[in-house]
């Protein structure tokens, strides 16, 4: 009974087979019953023995262990490639998703891909360090959407990073994604604008305005430059270079006829920036760095680009229309503000 329930079960066919030609050889000489169900059980337990022998010595069971790591890693870092438009099957996006379908961007979607990375191999490393490396995102978002003002206000960046199970599967992969903030909003429309999508005029003009935007958002964590002014001097530096290379670069672009006028008016504002900005950055104490820096910052608001930007067709709405008022109040109240995207 013994080799005939582990034959059906086929958990141990060694064990199976043993028990089975032990209980015939004990039927055969004690005469007792059961010799059926010896022999059913030493067959089957045989059979078990044989599968399992052939699977070992042919390598299946490590072709079906790598089909496993396989699906589990293709779930895990959703086989997204940048530029894709997908919904989620569960109809929301989080941290780990599973069963997502790529759609066409022209309609309505729950997320686009601006981006993918692989992490360092090794051990799990964390969640908070994976979501620190999934930081990088940022990056990936500034080359994908070059234009922050034609990114609209209700869709926000996220990431789809692996987790401590789906990394014992080999996934590496963090899948940065675009999203709408509101509860079930989707996207309409791709929003990537970068050399795949814009001419050679408006790329040369966002890659100036990234120089600047870099420069604004390296401000000091402390508010005022009474607290300290080292950290804001050296803002003002960075700020005052970004300017020139920025201006450089835009009298060195040859622009079309339209976007002359408007382009040198908005270098020259540029310059005279960069001229505030140096000495803000050469000030002896917290007054002499406001002066300059109030001057400096009025001359470079987002709404001074307009022109320029309606001239080479880009977006001429901020995308955040609050950074008008907020940059005039830090004029007013001496906190730095590096949130202006021009």
């Amino acid at each position: 009974m013994a080799s005939l329930i582990t034959g059906i079960l086929c958990c141990l066919p060694g064990v199976g087979l043993l028990l089975g030609l032990v209980a015939l050889l004990q039927i055969r000489k004690r005469g007792q019953r059961g010799r059926a169900a010896a022999v059913v059980g030493s067959v089957l337990s045989g059979v078990g023995l044989g599968v399992a022998v052939l699977v070992l010595t042919t390598g299946v069971t490590g072709w079906m262990w790598q089909g496993v790591k396989d699906g589990v890693r293709e779930s895990a870092n959703l086989s997204l490639a940048k530029g894709d438009c997908f919904d989620s099957d569960d109809g929301e996006l989080k941290d780990a998703i599973f069963g997502v379908r790529t759609v066409p961007c022209e309609g309505a979607h729950q997320g686009e891909v601006f981006g993918t990375f692989t992490l360092r191999d090794g051990p799990y490393p964390g969640e908070k360090a994976v979501r620190d490396a999934a930081e990088h995102c940022v990056d990936q978002r500034q080359f994908y959407a070059m234009d922050d003002w034609a990114v609209p206000r209700d869709v926000d960046a996220l990431h789809l990073a692996p987790s401590r199970e789906s990394w014992a599967f080999g996934d590496r992969t963090v899948t940065c994604v675009f999203s709408s903030v509101t509860a079930h909003g989707t996207l309409t429309g791709s929003l990537r604008a970068d050399q795949t999508t814009l001419d050679a005029h408006q790329v040369a003009f966002l890659d100036a305005a990234r120089l600047l935007n870099d420069a604004m958002d390296s401000a000091p964590d402390a508010a005022y430059a009474e607290d300290d002014l080292p950290g804001h001097k050296a803002w003002a530096r960075r700020v005052s270079a970004a300017l020139a290379d920025g201006g450089h670069a835009l009298r060195a672009h040859p622009w079309p006829a339209s976007a002359r006028a408007p382009l040198a008016e908005l270098t020259a504002r540029m310059d005279k920036a960069r001229a505030l900005w140096d000495r803000a950055a050469r000030a002896t104490d917290a007054d002499a760095f406001y002066v300059p820096y109030d001057a400096g910052l009025t001359l470079i608001e987002p709404r001074t680009t307009v022109p320029a930007r309606k001239a080479l067709k880009l977006a001429t709405t901020p995308p955040d229309p609050g950074a008008f008022d907020g940059g005039d109040d830090a004029a007013d109240d001496g906190t730095a503000d590096g949130g202006a995207k021009v």
